[in-house]
């Protein structure tokens, strides 16, 4: 079986960000990059998934300067060796930008079987990137993966739905984009983290990927970026016996339309 490619992105850390609590307006100034949560899912899954196929893990991700960080930790965690795709468009690129980056940057790579993305990335959640990449490299596509499993050319997978799961299978290579629950993401311990220094890292510049005019125009632009305020009703039940409070708070998320 050829390669097992998962795509991760360096986002700022939530806990550093600052609200300002008058105008809402988001502060990264002092916020530190991480691999994104869901991609450290992902990449665990990519992992495991070509240990059981005897297949290579690679790991690729598109970013600027400071995503270099990423890449050992990103290595620390199980795959083989690393693509990176460098520009500092990175920063403000969208999920068409960033699918284009890619899905080029895996034409280069060459042999691969599966693809594996998280559901969303941790500062967007745009669900974009793994099904874009799919369209352009025209293959399947499976998203909402909780489990997968691969048998000679196939792909077997549990998607979760809003109120069921579904069973499904394809041939490969596929795209799958995984929830978090697929498997936990261990830390790496220091002998783990120093092998990932020493692993091959592949640097492309968008000018060594075959790209097409306007495949690094963005099609969304942001226009405002705000943290949300949550109004809280602060409702105590604290009278009456245990199966009293019960049926209180039954009854009060009734009210709120939450049952």
């Amino acid at each position: 079986m050829s390669n097992v490619i998962v795509c991760f992105k360096w986002v700022k850390a939530e806990d550093d960000l600052r609200i300002d609590p008058a105008t809402l307006a988001v502060d990264l100034s002092k916020a530190k990059g991480k691999i994104s949560d869901y991609d450290r899912n992902a990449i665990e899954a990519a992992r495991i998934a070509s240990e059981s196929a005897g297949s290579e893990t690679i790991a690729l991700t598109f970013g600027s300067n400071d995503a270099k960080t990423a890449l050992k930790d990103a290595l620390s965690r199980g795959p083989k060796q690393a693509f990176w795709v460098n520009d500092v468009s990175a920063e403000n690129a969208d999920g068409f930008v960033t699918a284009n980056m890619l899905a080029a940057a895996i034409r280069k790579i060459g042999s691969y079987s599966l693809i594996v993305c998280g559901e969303g990335a941790a500062d967007t959640y745009a669900h974009q990137v793994g099904p874009r990449i799919g369209a352009l490299l025209d293959i399947p596509v499976i998203s909402f993966v909780k489990e997968m499993r691969i048998e000679g050319s196939r792909l077997y997978a549990v998607r979760k739905l809003e109120d069921s799961l579904e069973q499904v299978e394809a041939d490969l290579p596929a795209v799958v984009t995984v929830l978090p629950e697929i498997n936990p993401a261990p830390i790496p311990g220091l002998k783990a983290v120093l092998e990932g220094g020493k692993k091959p890292v592949t640097e492309f510049k968008i000018q060594d990927l075959d790209l097409e005019d306007g495949d690094t125009s963005r099609k969304t632009d942001v226009v405002s970026f705000k943290g949300c305020s949550m109004s809280r009703k602060k409702i105590l039940i604290n009278e009456g016996d245990a199966k009293e409070k019960v049926t209180a708070l039954v009854a009060a998320l009734k009210k709120e339309g939450v049952l």
